[in-house]
């Protein structure tokens, strides 16, 4: 009798939260928790399951809610990953547990999830529905929105892993319809952002002044990115775009710098850069002294600028203007530039004057080939300077002395432009070009101050700049 007893005792499992989740048993996994909230999320032996993997792979629809509105200090591991990588929603999916998933999607699940083999949800409920016959999991999938495009670690999407058979055309139906409305919301989408785009590009682009062909040249560049994001999204094979390496050759003050910072927006908008940023260095940035100082400084300043744009200003300072001139160090300098360009991790740009950039072109065998675009900088005329002037006090930041000021309705387009061209020379407007234009502002407004007196209480006149401001302003220059 007693042996028999003995016997009874040790065939009675001992309760565990998984088993009363694997059963159903609500009250008795409710009492347990209460006694003990630490086992919310406890992983059993050898498959690293929660309770919530457990109940979700067992379609025990009663557990999952409660385990999902758990109100305790601790929250139920929505996303918790068993031994092989899969979550609570993998278990619903590949058992058919469709109440389950359904719970599980409500309560914000990840639908794109990968197991440790890169299989989602979907990949695994399109398994069970070929052994079952059984399409209701891969339904709740679609009906949120599964990608149906995506890929396992073998390349496989879930309609590839069908193969031919009876009864499996409603499956592969199924799946093949809703790809194809994922393709052209996508593409909706994708067209909605690149319009989007190329707003903000224009946008840059209207406070450049002049440079005709470069304009031209940045809307092809962002157009045909964009419509390769548009390409890929319909699922089609487009190939990776190289990072254009460029040459800006003009005098100072043409715009050189900043069109570089509009180009590495742009490359960053369109996702052939990994940042925005543009970092500005000349000969004194790369060119040590002494024998070994040049490689590693320049180095430094490639690794500063991966990811985004080195702008090498008065590039041409790294070539000596004597080749007999054997302890200049600016070759090396270039040379280390130039071995980087084709990693696509960088672009560089090239600027300087336009004859002293020969020397830099001429300099080395390998710039032409990796140097591609060249764009000329002209001067500015009066009729563009005037322009330049009204973008910079339409753009002024909080930051800049001109901020919360305005021009008078007699500063026209046409008046400043007769103002500058009767107040400077050709050889001062060559020199300064667009940095005429700060110093010019400043002193107009300098001259404001001393024109007004204290009595003024206009508050309209007190922040407005006249004519006759930015006459004396100019004058300053003679």
């Amino acid at each position: 009798m007693q042996r028999r007893q003995d016997q009874r005792s040790r065939s009675v499992k001992p309760i565990t939260v998984h088993g009363l989740a694997q059963s159903g048993d609500l009250v008795g996994l409710q009492k347990l928790l209460n006694d003990k909230p630490f086992l919310l999320n406890e992983r059993n032996p050898v498959m690293a399951q929660t309770p919530l993997h457990v109940s979700s792979g067992n379609d025990r629809a009663e557990i999952v809610k409660f385990l999902l509105d758990w109100q305790g200090s601790e929250k139920v591991e929505l996303e918790a990953k068993n031994m092989y990588g899969e979550t609570p929603l993998h278990m619903a999916a590949k058992n058919g547990c469709s109440e389950a998933a359904r719970l599980l999607l409500a309560h914000g699940a990840f639908i794109e999830a990968k197991a440790n083999n890169g299989m989602t949800p979907l990949h695994l409920a399109v398994w069970h529905s070929i052994r079952s016959d059984n399409h209701a999991t891969v339904k709740t999938l679609l009906e949120y929105n599964a990608d149906c495009s995506a890929e396992d670690d073998e390349g496989m999407t879930p309609i590839k892993h069908i193969s031919k058979g009876p009864g499996r055309e409603k499956l592969q139906e199924l799946l093949h319809r809703h790809l194809e409305e994922q393709r052209k919301r996508r593409a909706l989408e994708a067209c909605g952002e690149a319009k989007a785009k190329m707003d903000e590009l224009e946008k840059e682009l209207s406070n450049i002044v002049g440079l005709h062909d470069l304009k031209v040249q940045l809307r092809k560049w962002a157009k045909g990115m964009l419509l390769d994001e548009r390409r890929r999204s319909l699922g089609l094979k487009v190939g990776a775009r190289r990072p254009p390496h460029m040459a800006f050759l003009g005098n100072p003050g043409t715009g050189k710098t900043m069109v570089a910072r509009v180009l590495g927006k742009l490359l960053h908008m369109v996702g052939i850069l990994p940042t925005d940023k543009v970092t500005e260095v000349q000969r004194t940035d790369l060119v040590g002294e002494f024998v070994g100082h040049t490689g590693p400084k320049t180095r430094r300043k490639i690794q500063e600028a991966e990811g985004g744009i080195l702008f090498v200003d008065e590039a041409y300072r790294l070539i000596p203007m004597q080749k007999s001139d054997d302890k200049d160090y600016g070759l090396e300098a270039l040379e280390e530039i130039m071995s980087v360009m084709d990693s696509g991790k960088i672009v560089v740009i090239f600027a300087g004057y336009s004859e002293p950039m020969k020397r830099v072109i001429g300099s080395n065998e390998g710039f032409s080939r990796r140097v591609t675009k060249f764009f000329q900088f002209s001067d500015f005329n009066p009729e563009e300077l005037a322009e330049i002037l009204h973008i910079k006090m339409n753009n002024q930041t909080e930051q800049s002395l001109l901020y919360g000021f305005k021009l008078h309705s007699s500063c026209s387009l046409d008046a400043i432009a007769r103002l500058i061209e009767k107040e400077t020379t050709e050889k001062q407007r060559k020199e300064m070009n667009g940095g005429l234009v700060d110093p010019l502002l400043v002193n107009a407004r300098e001259y404001l101050d001393l024109r007004l007196s204290f009595d003024c209480i206009d508050a309209d006149e007190l922040q407005t700049i006249t004519l006759e401001d930015l006459e004396a302003g100019i004058r300053l220059f003679s």
